[in-house]
């Protein structure tokens, strides 16, 4: 079985080798939010999928998580999770029907300090595709390549161009008033059942949990129209190029694209927290007896009320189902939390003890109560 003709290496057809430079939209795609925050994204490089970078319009503010985020003692509410409270907290990790409770304050610096990492996966992926264009630069040169030569050059600045339209700064919003206002906790509940309390002040909570993470971009919306006009342009004569270079340039671009596509994918495989700089919250975790998984729904809303020792955010929020029977069983649940309430340490860290209380014999007695309507 023969692969290659009589004149071997030579008979090697790479024509194809520029639909490898359009390959890998959605590593690429995943991680450009918070790539574009750096000044590495404005390094000329190649970058495998330049496309996704190429849109009509760029995204307005950071992509929240589902789930609801309600405040304790405020009355807000949100039907969603803002992209960096949930990296914060690490959401993800978050059992079914688990309850975990955090503190989370400001070190020194400002809310400017929240930034793209600035070693982190993402740098060295921008600082690979530099080195590439670097290294077949020279070979280019060294081969005597024109077409190769302008492919390069038109691949590479094409990252410059459009990191310059998509480069953008993060603004987190501070309260302004002075005001006095209810206790600032928030509770964050998950699809699967699981809760999340913080304890925070209002600066905090508005920068975390209530406020849009807005986008300011470098540049209009004017600039960036002309900017992807001239972008795409670029590419598609950069690929026209590539596809008549030599031989041997074709297969080092093959190469070239082959590793950039296997990086991306494997930093886009990486939690996303790796790429962000958050340094500028700490947080700390409230410890108390018991597991943090519990058993049911139930169970882990009981936990809830009684860490916070009130049910109004459980009716802000819709979060138990609606009926009687539930209404009945939250006011229950309010009352043993209140009257008998979780028992804290002095210095507000850890919680000792729970109120006794038989949530779960008391949802029985509301259903079977006699009373009960849907």
């Amino acid at each position: 079985m023969k692969f290659l003709g009589r004149d071997g290496y030579n008979d090697l057809q790479l024509d194809i080798v520029g639909f490898l430079a359009i390959l890998g939209e959605s590593s690429v795609l995943v991680q450009s939010q918070v790539a574009a925050l750096s000044w590495f994204f404005l390094l000329p490089r190649l970058v495998p999928a330049p496309q996704a970078l190429i849109r009509t319009s760029r995204p307005e503010r950071l992509e929240p998580t589902r789930g609801k985020v309600v405040g304790a003692y405020s009355g807000g509410n949100r039907d969603y999770v803002n992209h960096l409270a949930h990296l914060l907290h690490e959401g993800n990790s978050l059992p079914a029907y688990s309850v975990r409770c955090e503190k989370v304050t400001n070190t020194n610096g400002t809310s400017s300090d929240v930034k793209a990492r600035t070693f982190g996966p993402i740098t060295w992926l921008s600082i690979l595709g530099c080195c590439m264009s670097i290294a077949l630069l020279g070979i280019a040169i060294g081969l005597n390549d024109g077409f190769a030569l302008v492919a390069i050059l038109a691949l590479s600045s094409l990252s410059t161009l459009v990191g310059i339209g998509n480069r953008w700064s993060l603004r987190l919003k501070k309260r302004k008033a002075n005001r006095v206002v209810p206790p600032s906790d928030v509770v964050l509940n998950y699809p699967n059942g699981s809760f999340l309390i913080i304890k925070c002040d209002e600066n905090t909570a508005r920068q975390l949990y209530w406020h849009p993470e807005e986008c300011e971009y470098m540049v209009g919306s004017t600039a960036y129209r002309a900017i992807s006009l001239c972008g795409t342009l670029i590419l598609m004569f950069g690929v026209i190029c590539l596809g008549n270079a030599t031989l041997n340039l074709q297969v080092g671009f093959a190469v070239s694209y082959i590793i950039l596509n296997a990086a991306y994918w494997v930093v886009a495989a990486l939690p996303a927290k790796w790429n962000w700089d958050l340094s500028y919250y700490h947080v700390e975790r409230i410890e108390y007896e018991g597991p943090e998984q519990m058993e049911s729904f139930t169970e882990a809303l009981w936990k809830a009320i009684a860490i916070t020792q009130t049910a109004h955010w459980v009716n802000v929020g819709s979060i138990a189902p609606i009926s009687k029977a539930w209404d009945n069983w939250i006011k229950e649940a309010e009352l043993e939390a209140k009257e008998a309430p979780a028992v804290w340490d002095e210095k507000g860290d850890t919680i000792r003890a729970f109120p006794k209380w038989d949530y779960n014999a008391a949802l029985t007695r509301h259903f079977h109560d006699a009373s009960y309507k849907v």
